[in-house]
């Protein structure tokens, strides 16, 4: 038996500004395995990269600069 859905992590950015976003999200899959991302999800995002299960992200690009302006 076929798996119908997969749980990804998805890394992306908002296409209004330039910080990186991860989301967690189940897709299903189609009848060939291909992974349907809705277009409501899509919507004003850049998916970057799709990551299998749910990561844990310990630092992205950006973070300790971000940081050291804020702080």
């Amino acid at each position: 038996m076929s798996e119908t859905a997969r749980k990804v992590t998805v890394i992306y950015c908002c296409d209004n500004d330039i910080a990186m976003y991860t989301k967690t999200q189940t897709f299903k899959l189609n009848a060939y395995g291909d992974m349907i991302i809705p277009q409501d999800f899509k919507r004003g995002k850049t998916i970057v990269a799709l990551c299998e299960g749910e990561i844990n992200f310990i630092n992205t690009v950006g973070d300790k600069l971000v940081d050291e302006c804020w702080t």
